[in-house]
Formats: structure tokens, C-alpha cells, sequence
């Protein structure tokens, strides 16, 4: 019979201690709730949607795509990429455009090929000019690091056919 008390016990505990555990896992659960609602806005909000205007996308067989977008607001996105050029990288190109909240018209276009990802943009931030020049050793290291990136290109390009 004492055994059975012990045992019971234990069960006792071992439910209230576990109830402890997911009344404060369901309580951080609470806590940690984002205060933002991320739901869609109700139909008849003062919510204005954005009419796309233009959605147009091709998607050839051999893996190059095309799309361009635009939408009421003044966003213009347009991008084609191709499975791989001459040197069998994927290559990108592309531009977008939109209206900053002050007026002024953003622009950035890239291109992202074998050289990475290349953006063109008055908004990017420009690095400042050297305030001194290159020194010839520094610049012996530039062209040596240079001609070994060119040579390896070269040679990741082969064909082992």
C-alpha cells in the first residue's frame, strides 16, 4: 500500500510539474507575439491597392527568361537573364525604377555575370578618390593578383570532354 502512495506521488508531481512547463511555454508563446497584425486589410479599408499596369514574362525552354513589370504607383521593374553566355555563366541584366517619398526618381541598373553582381545607380555611394598614390610594389601586387584571376578563369572555362 505504501508503495502505491509513493507512487501516486510521483505521478502527482510529475503532472504538476508538467503542467508548470506548458502553462509557461504557452504563456512565452504569448509574450513573444509580434503587436503587428500581418493580416490582409479588410475590404473597404482606407487601404489604396496598387493596379499592376504591365506583367509580362517569357520563359523560353532553353532556361532565359524575361519580365516586365510596372505597376501604378510608378514602379518599373525589367530584367532577362540567359542559362549561360559564352563562357558558360548565367548571366542577368536588369533595371528598376520608383519614386522616392521625397519625389526624386530612384534608378538602378545591374548586371550580374561572370564579373558578379554589378549595380549602376547616382544613389550608390562612391568611393573617395585616393588621397595618396599607389605605390609601385602595391601596384605590382594588383596586376600579379589580376593576371592570377585572368589565368584561372581560363582555365575553369575548359572543356574536359
Amino acid at each position: 500500500m505504501l508503495s502505491f502512495i509513493l507512487g501516486t506521488n510521483i505521478i502527482i508531481k510529475f503532472f504538476i510539474i508538467h503542467e508548470k512547463v506548458i502553462f509557461l511555454a504557452l504563456a512565452a508563446t504569448a509574450v513573444a507575439r509580434p503587436d503587428q497584425d500581418y493580416s490582409a486589410p479588410a475590404r473597404g479599408s482606407n487601404e489604396r491597392h496598387i493596379a499592376i499596369l504591365r506583367d509580362d514574362r517569357v520563359q523560353p525552354q532553353d532556361g532565359s527568361y524575361a519580365f516586365d513589370i510596372e505597376t501604378e504607383d510608378g514602379i518599373v521593374r525589367s530584367e532577362a537573364g540567359q542559362n549561360q553566355n559564352e563562357a558558360g555563366v548565367v548571366v542577368q541584366a536588369g533595371q528598376m525604377s520608383y519614386t522616392l517619398p521625397d519625389g526624386t526618381l530612384f534608378e538602378l541598373k545591374f548586371v550580374a555575370d561572370e564579373n558578379g553582381y554589378q549595380p549602376q545607380s547616382d544613389f550608390l555611394p562612391v568611393a573617395p578618390a585616393p588621397l595618396h598614390p599607389i605605390p609601385a610594389f602595391v601596384q605590382e601586387q594588383i596586376d600579379r593578383a589580376e593576371r592570377e584571376r585572368s589565368a584561372s578563369l581560363a582555365n575553369s572555362q575548359r572543356s574536359y570532354q
